[in-house]
């Protein structure tokens, strides 16, 4: 179970101003599976994806358009980290509170350390909004990209905007 769950992340948007729209949906753990629920939503849907370097005491959540397919050995040159792999299911847990197939930068609510840096592709930049699950995969939260770059700044994590792919 999450240790910051939804009921707290809301809390904190209520808090931070945020609006947000709710779509509940089966669980959706890949990006295959929630693209069957997100007819009619207009928003810039993502894929979060959770490494680890190779010495296992940084984390990295790379977060970029949904339909971008990237080559962990690409991603490792566009990033200068070193050498990646995804992070384990215990490391999801400490770091983020989440389980496998939640993976969100709404999760942050847990980091209470900073430790996680994020890599944010520059293309979703030209979004208005965007689309993450709220720490559960049983529902999508669509916040405009002003919000999201609001809620980063309030989390305290690093982050930076890079290309990772071109469109």
């Amino acid at each position: 179970m999450p240790m910051n769950g939804p009921s707290e992340l809301y809390s904190l948007l209520e808090k931070l101003e945020i609006t947000f729209e709710y779509h509940e949906h089966p669980e959706a753990p890949t990006v295959e599976e929630a693209m069957k629920y997100w007819a009619g939503i207009d928003s810039g849907h993502c894929k979060n994806i959770f490494l680890r370097n190779h010495k296992g005491n940084r984390h990295y959540l790379v977060i970029l358009y949904y339909k971008c397919q990237l080559n962990i050995h690409d991603l490792e040159q566009k990033l200068h980290q070193g050498k990646l792999s995804f992070a384990s299911e215990k490391r999801l847990m400490q770091h983020l509170g989440l389980t496998p197939g939640s993976v969100t930068p709404f999760g942050l609510i847990n980091d209470k350390n900073h430790h996680v840096h994020l890599f944010i592709d520059k293309n979703l930049l030209k979004q208005e909004r965007l689309s993450f699950h709220p720490n559960i995969n049983t529902a999508s939260l669509i916040i405009s990209k002003e919000s999201f770059i609001r809620f980063l700044e309030n989390s305290g994590n690093s982050y930076e905007f890079i290309d990772l792919y071109d469109q």
